[in-house]
């Protein structure tokens, strides 16, 4: 059956000689992964550079139920970008991003919200002419309220602990090791309190900035088993003083 979906790609690669297995966020659909037969030729409908990630695409979709890799039949760009191809810092973002995505979304579940805020913050990266650092703190933390897991703000004082497994500000060391101490619970209470127009505002080393991010990522690993080591992880960590 043909479906007509609007897409984000994740990740793409060669297969064979003329074809591309691209594996992309829908609203519908979830996560899903298809085919392409690329076309090198100008009257194309599939063509390589469409399939960068966090491409936002419409697509029609060959979808079959007994299999988990539908073939595409035609696509195009949805959103044109501005500046993410151009730009080495946001192409690294975007690539973080992208991959972080595809660790994180599950296959074959519908999710229009998810799939709303991932578009409008590509498209707030795509258009942001500022600083952008704590673009990925941000995108990440605020994912959480889609998966379920968004930490609970309403205990914190100064000079508690933050449980990374109970997702809540504490007064008392828990029974693990699990736990932000005192000066990191206070930047991880800022940070939940930032949003992509003030996140400029929230300075931070690039030593900070890089411990936060670990501590987000080991905090998806608590909450989402078997949440893999990001390979783009070490450039990102490169990109901003």
């Amino acid at each position: 059956m043909l479906e007509k979906t609007r897409a984000v790609v994740l990740h793409s690669f060669r297969y064979g000689e003329s074809k591309m297995i691209v594996d992309m966020l829908t609203p519908t659909f979830g996560r899903m992964s298809c085919i392409a037969a690329v076309s090198k030729g100008p009257h194309g409908k599939l063509k390589k550079q469409y399939f960068q990630p966090l491409s936002i695409l419409e697509t029609m979709i060959d979808m079959r139920s007994r299999t988990r890799l539908h073939t595409m039949k035609e696509a195009r760009i949805d959103v044109p970008f501005a500046s993410i191809p151009f730009d080495p810092l946001k192409l690294s973002t975007a690539m973080f991003t992208a991959e972080f995505l595809r660790a994180a979304t599950r296959r074959e579940l519908s999710d229009e919200l998810t799939f709303a805020y991932t578009e409008n913050s590509i498209r707030w990266l795509d258009g942001c002419k500022g600083n952008f650092a704590n673009f990925h703190l941000v995108f990440m933390t605020r994912m959480t309220k889609f998966f379920g897991f968004y930490p609970n703000l309403d205990h914190y004082v100064p000079g508690c602990r933050f449980d990374l497994r109970a997702a809540c500000f504490c007064t008392d060391m828990p029974l693990h090791t699990d736990c932000l101490p005192p000066d990191e619970a206070a930047r991880m209470n800022v940070l939940l309190r930032m949003n992509y127009p003030t996140m400029h505002l929230f300075r931070m080393t690039r030593e900070e900035r890089n411990h936060t991010t670990d501590v987000i990522l080991r905090y998806y690993e608590i909450h989402m088993p078997g949440f893999p080591e990001l390979k783009s992880l070490p450039v990102l960590k490169e990109l901003f003083v």
